[in-house]
């Protein structure tokens, strides 16, 4: 957005609604990764709103993997069969829970409250 279309909105619109359609308003636009007022100003436009999924998930995901690995490096000295098996299931299920995550944008619609 152009600074000048910044400085053109100098009109306050107030609206009035329920705690639970506040909040309802307030989730979908952190999902969309904007402001409240841009949220509904697209929304009221009938402009697209496209949310990602979580990306927060993913780089969890990507966290636990890593301390998974450096789990398994520190601890190969002392490394049974068994542990070794139970390691690489719980990093396969990692991999596969992260290759799982669907990055497609998802109209903001779609969301449930």
């Amino acid at each position: 957005m152009a600074k000048s279309e910044k400085r053109q909105r100098n009109a306050l619109i107030q609206l009035r609604c329920t705690d639970a359609e506040a909040d309802a308003i307030k989730k979908k636009a952190i999902a969309a990764g904007m402001t409240t007022s841009e949220y509904l100003r697209r929304t009221a436009l009938k402009r697209r709103i496209m949310v990602r999924t979580d990306i927060r998930m993913m780089k969890e995901l990507l966290r636990l993997g890593g301390l998974q690995k450096h789990l398994y490096t520190q601890m190969q000295q002392s490394m049974t069969t068994e542990l070794s098996h139970q390691f690489s299931e719980v990093l396969t299920s990692i991999k596969h829970a992260i290759n799982e995550l669907d990055m497609t944008p998802v109209p903001a619609e779609d969301l449930k409250s």
